[in-house]
């Protein structure tokens, strides 16, 4: 039970900050589209990263020469064209988007969520190395991977239909285009980071 909840906080405070990944759950969640299919694309992504984790991948991911650098630069550039999309909607605003419309297709909302998780080095560092190399401090790594995954699947699905309770808030066209400008920051901020490591 102690690796239990040692594993589940662990997880839990590193995704609790508002990164690439958090930030599109949350608009999915403001949006009511296809909220399912993404907490749960999130949650099962980081669940196969923190087993990786656990089961002792991050050594190998760390004894790869190079493997690090190309996906910090490819995450830093998908974030930069991410954050860009969200800037340029930002500054057009004008569109009315009311909770629960504007859901658009369901591939291209799961192709961005796998994007925003697996093209982050971040994630890789924070699940695989970082959670991996805690657990080998427990007696049952089980159970601590078992916490964190929990922490995952609690936080996502939280996140993305909790935002409903924020849908009030974004009736209003400039409330998506201050969301829309945060999110873009959020993701420059990320990718400014990564390529400055």
């Amino acid at each position: 039970m102690q690796a239990s909840l040692a594993g589940f906080a662990l997880g839990f405070s590193l995704i609790l900050a508002i990164g690439a990944q958090n930030a599109f759950v949350l608009r999915q969640g403001l949006r009511r589209a296809h909220v399912l299919a993404v907490c749960l694309t999130c949650a099962l992504s980081d669940a196969v990263l923190i087993v990786a984790g656990v089961a002792g991948f991050g050594a190998l991911a760390e004894a790869v020469p190079g493997l690090e650098r190309i996906m910090r630069f490819g995450g830093a550039v998908f974030l930069i064209w991410y954050g860009a999309r969200n800037f340029l909607s930002a500054w057009r605003g004008g569109e009315v988007l009311e909770a629960g419309e504007g859901a658009g297709r369901l591939g291209a909302a799961l192709l961005t969520c796998l994007a925003l998780t697996w093209l982050n080095p971040h994630v890789y560092l924070d699940t695989v190395v970082l959670l991996g190399s805690v657990s080998a401090q427990y007696d049952d790594k089980i159970a601590f991977g078992a916490g964190a995954v929990l922490a995952s699947f609690v936080f996502f699905f939280g996140l993305g239909y909790g935002a409903r309770m924020l849908a009030p808030l974004f009736r209003r066209p400039s409330s998506w285009r201050v969301l829309d400008a945060l999110v873009g920051l959020v993701m420059w901020g990320i990718a400014a980071k990564l390529l400055m490591m």
